[in-house]
């Protein structure tokens, strides 16, 4: 009787700290939201790190670090915004944080010429609801390193995948219409 009185003790006492670890992380978000209007790069960021550093096990933390890696990308400062992605790949449990991340890394990769960085990034598992992006984002990558035929596939399979009331498929249709052939 003792073991199971302590071990529903243990239980409780583990769900409070979680739910007042959420509730902290939580209420940092918010302040982290205000900060954005700051456009105060140095704000932003140490908002975020606290969030990241102390409730890095809530979902908070990967929300956090994608919003001042999206900060950053617009301020210029491509390395620490991809550091910021790094970590949401390494840490977000939730499968659509990770699929963004993977993206918005990909892209950056994409525009620094690092193109076989962002195709084994692109290779990578990722949920089906993301297929499309993954595959326009490939065709991208393939287009610019002249690899027509590969990228008119992955320009296609982005076409298929993507939903047919989505006015992002006018995009991939140019961009597959505007492949040299």
């Amino acid at each position: 009787l003792v073991v199971v009185v302590l071990s529903a003790g243990a239980v409780i006492g583990w769900q409070v700290y979680q739910a007042k670890q959420i509730f902290e992380a939580s209420t940092l978000y918010a302040e982290l939201e205000k900060q954005l209007s700051s456009n105060d790069p140095k704000r932003i960021n140490d908002a975020a790190t606290v969030i990241i550093e102390k409730y890095s096990s809530t979902p908070y933390a990967p929300r956090a670090a994608l919003l001042s890696s999206q900060i950053n990308i617009f301020l210029g400062d491509v390395g620490q915004a991809k550091t910021q992605l790094r970590w949401v790949l390494n840490h977000a449990k939730e499968p659509g944080l990770q699929d963004i991340a993977l993206l918005q890394l990909a892209s950056i990769l994409l525009d620094e010429k690092d193109y076989a960085g962002s195709l084994k990034l692109l290779d990578e598992k990722y949920t089906d609801a993301f297929t499309g992006l993954h595959a326009d984002l490939k065709g991208d990558v393939l287009n610019s390193q002249g690899k027509i035929e590969e990228a008119r596939a992955a320009y296609q399979q982005a076409l298929d995948k993507t939903d047919a009331t989505s006015s992002y498929r006018n995009l991939i249709q140019m961009k597959l219409d505007g492949l040299v052939k």
